[in-house]
């Protein structure tokens, strides 16, 4: 699947995310987690995937940061603008689009890995490239000692999913000059991978609890 055909499929099931049924705190104590290894005078902050719940805008704005999002989904985008409608939005596909500016902090929960596996490694080289010096990236991947890639309907449409695998995926962070601050299988069983990364290079990037 192309990444418009996956975000065609959240299209469908978007409005998941506003229900009553979904656990808005998924993903908040790792997000304050990564948030504690952030400089205090930390500024700017990007969701990639943000989805429409808000839950991590929310969060970041909280804390002081201008919070921006980017979805492939045009009905996760619609949805976010209307919870929050003076942040800024992107509807764009993050294997093409340049980021507009350095950010502090880095979100990309449970996004990432629908990514074409042969995007994921030049994707995560400019997201990390992306950070300012002493900024923090956290996203989620799935906790595989290789790549793997995979289509499924669970969730109705089909959606695909892909993952570097932990040694390269941690090579990685290492090649471009940042450092795993945490990694945590948060939900085991289940391979749910959670990476808190800090590019080393610059104020901050010993801050933490």
């Amino acid at each position: 699947m192309t990444p418009e055909e996956t975000g065609r499929s959240y299209d469908q099931i978007a409005d998941r995310w506003n229900g009553a049924a979904f656990n808005r705190q998924n993903g908040l104590a790792a997000h304050r987690r990564a948030l504690a290894f952030l400089a205090a005078d930390a500024g700017h902050a990007i969701d990639l995937g943000c989805g429409c719940s808000g839950r991590f805008m929310d969060l970041l704005t909280a804390r002081g940061l201008e919070v921006e999002g980017l979805d492939v989904s045009a009905r996760m985008i619609e949805l976010a603008r209307a919870r929050h409608p003076r942040a800024t939005f992107h509807h764009a596909d993050v294997c093409a689009w340049e980021f507009p500016r350095r950010y502090d902090f880095i979100t990309g929960w449970d996004s990432l890995w629908h990514l074409p596996l042969a995007a994921q490694e030049p994707v995560m080289r400019r997201i990390l490239a992306a950070l300012s010096p002493g900024g923090v990236f956290i996203f989620t991947t799935g906790g595989l000692d290789r790549a793997e890639e995979k289509t499924d309907a669970a969730m109705g449409p089909p959606v695909y999913y892909s993952v570097l695998g932990i040694p390269r995926t941690l090579a990685l962070v290492a090649e471009c000059g940042c450092v795993c601050r945490h990694l945590e299988y948060d939900q085991w069983p289940e391979s749910h991978l959670v990476l808190i990364v800090q590019r080393a290079d610059g104020p901050g990037a010993g801050a933490g609890a």
